[in-house]
């Protein structure tokens, strides 16, 4: 598999206030990873850890201080005018909220059509235009006749399965869903996820999938990347990372995760210690003030990325990584 999105050390940093005082939130800080051609990656974290802003940062929504960014061997951040305008529409977004990312004074048809008002390459004439929402209606699960509908005469499914319709107007490589069904019930979860999974194999759209939902992410991601405090701490196959997680604070939110059956239970990780503030990060290891395994080297030395030799691309940010042999080596 051909690697579509490439991040090699993104770092991004914002001025904020804390009550009086005024700090540097480091929201971003040495993120990398790949995503390939028609792949999922999960991205779980706590919130505040820099799901979003990492997310932000591949839309070109924020300019990261450090890094680079490599979309199908090009830097986005180094087009301009044309050459930007087309790139824009390889990666798109579905949100979190299906109602509030809709526009309710626009019917369906219009919300979906919108897009074409910039890139109008992409479908010259009104026939064309109409047309394509019926097929991108029909593509999602809905009716062609829905197309005069508005947003608020559609139930929360059925709105974000418009959101996603709209997000496949400009037949993107990307989608970035961030927190996609969070807001759904139970059984309107699944009938989305399948959806995109459907999606995938029909079209071999990537999406970078964000989530804090473990069984969500599970149920459609290839590959997992694990934040903390903007730092991805551990990542791989997303087998691998949920059977044998290496990283102290994986294994922890992995034993919180419901299980169904009592023998899938295993013991819970109970975290202990504060919790730090991302104005104030620890030295070090950013998870040593919870870690269980933490030594005097975790506070003195920031870890680096060590690969499991068993298990292909999966490594973690750990001086002592669960499941550790001698053998694992720097990444």
């Amino acid at each position: 598999m051909t690697d579509l999105l490439e991040a090699d050390g993104l770092s991004k940093t914002f001025d904020v206030r804390d009550g009086s005082r005024r700090g540097r939130l480091k929201a971003l800080d040495g993120v990398s990873f790949r995503l390939g051609r028609g792949e999922t990656l999960g991205l779980v974290g706590e919130s505040g850890c820099g799901k979003s802003t990492l997310a932000r940062t591949l839309l070109m929504l924020e300019r990261p201080d450090e890094g680079t960014v490599r979309f199908d061997g090009t830097d986005p951040f180094a087009l301009r005018g044309k050459q930007l305008l087309a790139w824009r529409r390889r990666v798109q977004m579905v949100f979190q909220d299906p109602y509030g990312s809709l526009n309710s004074r626009m019917t369906a048809g219009q919300i979906i059509a919108e897009p074409w008002k910039t890139h109008r390459h992409l479908y010259a004439s009104s026939r064309d235009r109409a047309a394509r929402v019926r097929e991108l209606l029909h593509l999602v699960g809905l009716r062609p006749s829905d197309a005069g509908r508005y947003p608020q005469e559609f139930s929360g499914g059925q709105r974000q399965r418009l959101g996603i319709a709209r997000a496949l107007a400009l037949r993107p490589d990307v989608i970035i869903c961030d927190e996609p069904v969070s807001a759904l019930d139970l059984s309107v979860q699944a009938q989305v996820l399948n959806l995109l999974n459907d999606l995938q194999r029909q079209l071999g759209v990537s999406y970078v999938f964000i989530s804090h939902d473990l069984s969500v992410v599970r149920h459609v991601a290839d590959r997992v990347a694990v934040m903390y405090l903007g730092r991805i701490v551990e990542q791989g196959p997303t087998e691998a990372v949920f059977d044998r997680p290496r990283h102290p604070y994986t294994a922890a939110l992995m034993s919180a995760a419901p299980k169904l059956h009592e023998s899938d239970r295993g013991e819970r990780i109970l975290l202990e210690g504060e919790i730090p503030s991302p104005l104030n990060p620890p030295s070090g290891c950013r998870f040593r003030t919870r870690c269980w395994k933490a030594t005097d080297v975790c506070a003195t030395t920031a870890p680096s990325l060590t690969r499991d030799p068993s298990a292909p691309d999966h490594d973690a940010e750990c001086h002592h990584p669960l499941q550790a042999s001698k053998q694992a080596v720097p990444a």
